[in-house]
Formats: structure tokens, sequence, C-alpha cells
């Protein structure tokens, strides 16, 4: 089967509809509104007509031979300004030792935080479940993409990014570490509340508390979840982490989630990328795996084994179709393998 990754397109929105319904993103939900509106943002990003405080670019993985958008993923090219910042906790840890017992604890602390300088935030990562589990790896395919479109423009972009991952939540889709906390401060519910901060975060700055909250004082279930990636959001995880991310010691002020970040240009795809120009030749050994993403004016990209030679790549004739270049273009590759180690 072929696969493309491209911006996505008004003539997409149906099937992201169907796309999303079959899971519950925040920031990608399977409400046709919401998506025909986050559709309009995307290709006014990518046509550079937005600034970077609203910016939103927004892909779709196509299968070719079906015509059916089967995955997405999203860049908001900034998360956090002057008028809507970025709110998270702190996990800090503070020392007591008392003289009289002889004895210390080093606690826990939550610390609420506001970055009205904000980082680029990844996010929207959905592949259709038929779809999982497949040789080609879509989900890896569509979240690695991503930073090769970042390589290829770093202006548009922060010199941080930034992924929220989703902790565990009950099976009625509750939040153990919201209910021991933000509920008590705001009055909300969890869903209605995570709903609302999409847009309005003034509420979160005026009602959550700015003091120290130490962990020691929560219910143990919120405790339990505090910082932990749910066992569907795992994959998500790993996959950050071989390529150059870590934890942050940062948590979403509603669920306790884990922030994970790291800095542009240590992003592996992004430092180990390169421009390469497409040529043709002989007796290729196509081994390595590669992203092949192209340089024009309209942005794609597709998954291939590929032959480097001396600054040159040679492509199977049907990535070059997939991705509509021809001998002597210059194209941006970047490795599709990663472990730690690799540099």
């Amino acid at each position: 089967m072929s696969f493309l990754i491209r911006p996505v397109r008004h003539d997409d929105l149906n099937q992201l509809v169907d796309l999303a319904k079959q899971f519950n993103l925040l920031n990608l939900p399977g409400d046709k509104k919401v998506l025909s509106e986050k559709i309009d943002r995307s290709e006014q990003s990518f046509a550079d007509k937005l600034e970077k405080t609203k910016a939103e670019y927004l892909f779709v993985v196509e299968d070719l031979e079906e015509k059916q958008i089967v995955g997405s993923s999203l860049i908001l090219a900034k998360h956090g300004n002057d008028e809507v910042p970025h709110s998270y906790f702190k996990i800090i840890k503070r020392d007591h030792f008392s003289q009289d017992l002889g004895i210390g604890f080093i606690h826990q602390v939550l610390r609420f935080q506001l970055d009205f300088d904000g980082p680029t935030e990844i996010g929207g990562l959905l592949v259709d479940r038929a779809y999982r589990r497949r040789p080609e790896k879509l989900g890896k395919q569509i979240s690695l993409t991503r930073f090769l479109y970042m390589a290829i423009y770093p202006e548009k972009f922060e010199e941080r990014v930034l992924c929220e991952l989703t902790p565990p939540l009950t099976d009625e889709g509750r939040s153990e570490f919201w209910e021991a906390l933000g509920r008590r401060f705001t009055g909300l519910p969890y869903q209605e509340a995570d709903a609302l901060s999409q847009s309005h975060k003034e509420f979160i700055e005026s009602l959550f508390p700015q003091e120290d909250i130490y962990l020691a004082l929560l219910d143990s279930k919120a405790r339990l979840v505090l910082g932990r990636v749910g066992e569907a959001t795992k994959p998500a995880q790993h996959l950050l982490e071989s390529i150059g991310f870590n934890y942050l010691d940062e948590v979403d002020p509603f669920d306790g989630g884990p922030h994970y970040g790291a800095q542009t240009a240590d992003i592996l795809p992004i430092k180990m990328g390169r421009h390469l120009m497409v040529a043709d030749g002989k007796d290729s050994t196509f081994k390595e795996q590669y992203l092949i993403a192209t340089m024009g004016e309209e942005f794609r990209a597709t998954m291939c084994a590929v032959d480097i030679r001396d600054g040159e790549v040679i492509l199977p004739a049907k990535a070059r179709q997939i991705l509509g270049v021809e001998i002597g273009e210059q194209v941006f590759a970047a490795p599709f393998h990663y472990n730690r180690g690799r540099q």
C-alpha cells in the first residue's frame, strides 16, 4: 500500500471527523465545526498568513490506494504568550529536618507556574484503529514527519518543543488527580474544565492555589497517577524518548499528566536530517528506511528505503511518484529508526 503525509485540506473534513470520533482528544475533537476551523487555521498557517502565536499545522496520512485519511498529527507553533499563558505544575523537592527528633523528610511539592513565552507544542496524534500494528508504522511516520517540517522551516517554531502526555484515567474518563485537587478549587468536573481550558485560561490563574502544594496531603489515588503515562500513550512516550525528549518534572494542572520536552535543534530527526539531491542510480541497494520530505511549495512526505551517496539520495520510482519529485530536485531526508545512543 502507498501512504502520503501532507497538510490537511478542506475536502478531508468528513474523513477527519470520522477519524477523530474514534478517540477523545481535546485538541482534535470529533466535532465538525471545530475541525473545520482547525483546517482553516492550518491552511492559513502553511500559507504563512498567521502569526506564530496563532499558527497550527495539521498533517494527515492518506492511504493513496483507498483514498482514505487514516492518521493525523498537529504542531502548535507557540503554546503560551502574554494573552494566553501556558500553565503547569512544576514538581520541586523540599527538605525538612527536625533537630529535636533527629529525623528529616524530603517532600515533593507542586508549584503552579505560568509561561508567557512558551514553546512549540506537538499533539493531535491519531491513527485509524484499522491501520494500527501495520508494518508501515503509520503512527511513527505521522509523528516524526512533523519534525522534518520544523527542520525545513525553523523560523516558524520555537527553540523548545513540548509534548503533554495523557496519564492513566478511570474507565469513565475521570482524572483522579483532578478530583483530588482541581475540582476542589474550581467546582468543575474534569472533562468540562479541560475542554474549557482549550479556549479560556483565566479561571486557571484566578482559582488555582499560588502556594506550594505538598503531595503528601493529596489522596493516594491522585499521587499514584501523578506524572505517569497511560497505557495507550506509552508507545508515544517511548518514541519521544528515543529521539531526545525528556521528562521535565512538570505535569498538567488538570490531570497530572507528564510534560516531555527537548531543545528543537537536539531532536534527532532534526539533528540528523539532511538536505539531499534526488539522483538516478544504477545498481542501487535500498537498505535504510528514511522519511523523505519535499522542499517545494507543497509539503509532502513518505517513508521508503533509500540509497544515499555523497550528498545525493536515490529513491525508488514509486516514492518519487508519491512525492512528485524529479531527478535533480532537493529533498529533506531523516532516518526512520533511532535510539538515544545514535548521534
